[in-house]
């Protein structure tokens, strides 16, 4: 059998022929040419006429430990459509690439799963090398022709940011419930940067949302109400406890510390280390607590009326995603912030009026059960890929890496029958 014919079948490249090989030194040249006559921009522009040719060489899948590269002659073509000269579109590589797709693609398959340095020392190339690749195979899936159709179908989405850099850098990360996958992701969290995602829905598909989840911020709140006629916005609840925790702290600290013996035991009184223990211990759902520290809880509550409704009023509210079926969520809220309201602790009155502007927001999402969770778990997986690839000096490579590993995109091993 002829070489050419056994790298032929070896390659099984699409749409190339393999005209000679050559093993020179530690390379082997595989000259190839793309069987079609007409030339293609990238485009997708056809024509038979060339502007000029030139011989360039593409990185290709080792073989027998050695380097091999595919050497084609190439044209630049005069595109119309572009209005400019271009190099045409090759079978074997993306374009602008000098990496074949299937390394392209073995590379953005280990970028999921390795640091870059560490793929770069495998694949034997550099780590800006993996880097551009790694942007160049999430653009094409995210393109408008790409196999990853990320915007379309979506319901149920939530949005949160993200810092990614010390200096009050933030990243926007938008995700749909439903599949649990990053399908927006832009540099800042202002008013600006959440309409680029509503712009690029467009209209008829943001009507088509049913809900977003969000925490309470104004930047979030405003620009999803103006896009989305037919969605319920739901406030996550942790924020909400969130909330009613840093109420309970405030509280606690206001607490006139004569009223704790710091430096002695006595029989009845809350001692030093149990008020050490204290602040852990209101904070604590109730349905946790260990009779130490249950116990404890009752000291303090006999030595302070106040502390003790504002654990009460804390505990209410967690109440409100635990126990309270939905055709009362609203009847069991409004008697909550009237029972703040008259409580007369200055942080749960300031927190019920709080609770009041966003009410409706509040009881969509226990009435939908649905919560930021979701993207709580997605920011932690992005810290984990910051965390493997040492940081990202740029936002646009952090944000390639976190379509490549939560956007649901799945390289294609190169594999050979």
């Amino acid at each position: 059998m002829r070489v050419n014919t056994v790298f032929n079948r070896v390659l099984a490249l699409e749409g190339t022929q393999v005209e000679s090989v050559d093993a020179t030194g530690t390379d082997v040249l595989v000259m190839v040419r793309p069987r079609a006559k007409l030339h293609r921009c990238p485009c997708g522009w056809v024509t038979a006429a060339r502007y000029d040719v030139s011989r360039r060489r593409w990185r290709h899948l080792d073989v027998a430990g050695r380097q091999l590269w595919l050497v084609a002659e190439i044209a630049r073509i005069d595109c119309h459509a572009c209005e400019r000269v271009r190099t045409e579109d090759v079978p074997w590589a993306r374009p602008g690439a000098r990496c074949s797709r299937d390394v392209e693609d073995q590379i953005a398959w280990l970028a999921q799963r390795m640091d870059k340095s560490a793929i770069a020392d495998l694949m034997r190339c550099a780590w800006r090398t993996v880097d551009s690749i790694v942007k160049r195979v999430v653009a094409e899936h995210l393109s408008a022709d790409g196999d990853l159709d990320r915007l379309n179908g979506l319901t149920r989405i939530g949005v949160d940011e993200i810092s990614y850099k010390r200096g009050h850098k933030y990243l926007t990360v938008v995700a749909d419930h439903d599949t649990g996958r990053v399908v927006w992701a832009a540099e800042g969290r202002s008013i600006a940067v959440f309409t680029e995602f509503f712009t690029a829905l467009g209209p008829t598909r943001c009507a088509k949302i049913t809900a977003i989840t969000m925490d309470m911020s104004p930047t979030y709140r405003g620009v999803a109400a103006s896009w989305l006629p037919n969605a319920r916005l739901c406030f996550d609840p942790f924020h909400i406890i969130k909330y009613a925790n840093e109420a309970l702290d405030t509280v606690f600290a206001s607490i006139r510390a004569g009223l704790f013996d710091r430096t002695q035991k006595v029989e009845g009184r809350t001692s030093r280390m149990d008020w050490r223990r204290a602040r852990f211990i209101l904070r604590r759902g109730s349905e946790k607590l260990t009779e130490d520290h249950q116990a404890i809880l009752k000291r303090l509550h006999k030595e302070d009326l106040t502390l003790a409704r504002a654990w009460e009023l804390k505990e209410g509210l967690r109440d409100l995603y635990k126990n309270v079926k939905a055709p009362y969520i609203r009847v069991y809220l409004h008697a909550w912030c009237e029972a703040a309201r008259t409580s007369g602790i200055k942080p749960f009155m300031v927190l019920a009026r709080r609770i009041r502007e966003h009410m409706a927001g509040i009881v969509a999402a226990v009435e939908l059960g649905l919560s930021n969770s979701r993207l709580e778990g997605i920011n932690s997986k992005i810290r984990v890929i910051q965390r493997r690839g040492y940081g990202h000096r740029y936002p646009a490579t952090l944000i390639a890496m976190i379509h490549l590993c939560l956007g649901g995109i799945t390289p294609k091993l190169p594999t050979r029958t």
